[in-house]
Parts: structure tokens; C-alpha cells; sequence
């Protein structure tokens, strides 16, 4: 069984998507598309850069959904294979959730879109910049990460936002708790912290106003039926019906990313190959989660030839 999977932030980069659209009419479709929904040249921006306009969160969460959607459409059109025959179900990390339901059809290419760019700028205007941080733990388990951030919260949010993998958590909240926890490291048995460049504190409760925010959208703009199930990124569990998934992509902004247990979920329901579209980010925390596992990343048209010749 196969699981198609979506990266998250941090994965975008100057230059992405240019190959596929020099090589696929329907990978330029899917960015033309994306540019109409925003009324913005997002594609050209995703192209030729700045790499700060680029990193802006309302860009990059577009951007990174629109280049694995492209990805995925090149693989189903160019190539033949299909998700709905190939994967038995999917899955994204953080805003990648929002590439998957598209993948699967519970959102057309532009709502996405849309939704994306609305949650980019209410997770950036929720915490007023300079206020928020995150960092990596690396080194830490989930329990390691889960002591660090009580011993350095001292009234502050210090929170876990993402446990990717047995060996990095990622902790989310007020700048100076976060500054304390990377200094308390060693104490908790942690090899290392680093803060993150990132311009937010995500899925911590610091993202209360972002979640309102994206309650509102969602309910003029619920999901619809999903080709194949789900793992929720904050129950890391099955999701088929669109009602639960839309108050999952609330509580999602606030919540914790449980990749590592959604791998673990997917792999003990019998997925043995799981397909990164857009990105190589998952892959390596795939393979320490569930090292059994084949994983494929999909970036090139050559990826996609190779995976077509092998899964067609």
C-alpha cells in the first residue's frame, strides 16, 4: 500500500516549480490557475525570488500546495498514474493537510489557494512580529521536548508544535521561553536546540486569532467528499468524513503536528511506500519513523518518470 504525502513550510525554495513548468502544460495550468485565485504573480515569485518575498508565510503556504499540486498533476496526466488507483491514502504536514484534501478533491485548486494565502496572513498577524519564536529540538523525544517546555514556560507559551520524528520536536511560544528552553537543553538531555527563521510562533495557542480566522473561512468554504481517507495531522487517526476534517483544520492551527505518530498510523494500517510529491523534506523523517518503509521524493520530471515506469 502506498500513501501519498505533502511537505509543509520551510520546503519552499527560489526556483521551484520552473522545471515542470517549462517541461508540462499542466503543471503551467495549476500556476496560472493559483496567480488568477490570489491575483498575484505568485508563480514568478516562486521562479525568479526574492527569496524574502518567497519566505513570507501568506506566499510560501501557496506556493509549496501549488508545486505539489503541479507535481501531482503532471504525474497523473503526463504519466497515467492516478492518485485515487495508486495511493490507498494521504497525508501533509502542517499546511500540507490542505495539499492532500486537494489532492483527494475535497477542495478545487483555487479555494485552496485562497485558504492558504488566509491562513499565511492570520498566522503572521496573530503575534505581533519580534513576540513569537520556534525552535528544533534535536535529540529529543516527545517527553524530553514536553519537560523542556514546561521547566522554561514561566508564565509564557512554550509548547510542542511538531513531533516529526523520534529524534526532532519542535517547541513554539513566546520569544524569551523559547530563548530559555534552547538554553535548558542540555539539562533535559537534548543534544541541541536551534531557533527557527521563521516569522511566527505556528501551532501553538498564541494562534487563537488565526484559528478564528480560519473558522469563519471554513465554514463558507467546507471541505468536500475525500477519494481516499486521511491521516489527521492532530489526531495522527483516519479522517473520511469532510464535517470532522473541517474542525480538524481549525483545531490544527493551534495543535500539534503529530507526524511521527501519523507515519506510525499509515505504516501499521499496511502502508510500505510512501510518496512525497513537491519535496524532500518528509522522506528523511519518514525513514526514521517507520525505517522499513520505500520512500520515493518527487521533484523532477525525471522522479516522476522513474515512478511511473516502476508504479504505471
Amino acid at each position: 500500500m502506498k500513501a501519498f504525502v505533502f511537505p509543509g513550510q520551510g520546503s519552499q525554495k527560489v526556483g521551484m516549480g520552473t522545471e515542470l513548468a517549462a517541461a508540462s502544460a499542466a503543471a503551467r495550468e495549476v500556476f496560472e490557475e493559483v496567480d488568477e485565485a490570489l491575483s498575484q504573480k505568485l508563480f514568478t515569485i516562486m521562479a525568479d525570488g526574492p527569496e524574502d518575498q518567497l519566505t513570507l508565510t501568506e506566499n510560501a503556504q501557496p506556493a509549496i500546495m501549488a508545486n505539489a499540486i503541479a507535481t501531482l498533476r503532471v504525474l497523473e496526466r503526463e504519466f497515467g498514474v492516478k492518485l485515487a488507483d495508486t495511493a490507498s491514502c494521504v497525508a501533509g504536514h502542517s499546511l500540507g493537510e490542505y495539499t492532500a484534501l486537494c489532492a483527494v478533491g475535497a477542495f478545487d485548486l483555487a479555494t485552496t489557494a485562497r485558504l492558504l494565502k488566509l491562513r499565511g496572513s492570520a498566522m503572521q498577524s496573530a503575534v505581533p512580529v519580534g513576540e513569537g519564536a520556534m525552535a528544533a529540538l534535536l535529540g529529543a523525544d516527545i517527553e524530553k521536548a514536553k519537560a523542556l517546555a514546561e521547566a522554561a514556560a514561566e508564565g509564557d507559551v512554550c509548547e510542542v508544535a511538531n513531533d516529526n520524528d523520534p529524534g526532532q520536536v519542535v517547541i513554539s511560544g513566546h520569544k524569551a521561553a523559547i530563548e530559555r528552553a534552547v538554553a535548558l537543553v542540555k539539562e533535559h538531555g537534548i543534544k541541541r536546540g536551534v531557533l527557527l527563521p521563521v516569522s511566527a510562533p505556528f501551532h501553538c495557542s498564541l494562534m487563537k486569532p488565526a484559528a478564528d480566522r480560519m473558522a469563519e473561512a471554513l465554514q463558507e468554504t467546507p471541505p468536500g467528499a475525500l477519494a481516499v481517507p486521511l491521516y489527521a495531522n492532530v489526531t495522527a487517526a483516519k479522517v473520511t468524513d469532510p464535517a470532522e476534517e473541517k474542525a480538524l483544520l481549525v483545531e490544527q492551527v493551534t495543535g500539534r503536528v503529530r507526524w511521527r505518530e501519523s507515519v506510525g498510523a499509515m505504516h501499521a494500517d499496511g502502508v510500505s511506500h510512501f510518496v512525497e510529491l513537491g519535496g524532500k523534506v518528509l522522506a528523511p523523517m519518514i525513514r526514521k519513523i517507520a525505517s522499513e518503509a520505500e520512500t520515493s521524493s518527487l521533484i523532477t520530471m525525471e522522479d516522476l518518470e522513474t515512478f511511473a515506469k516502476e508504479n504505471g
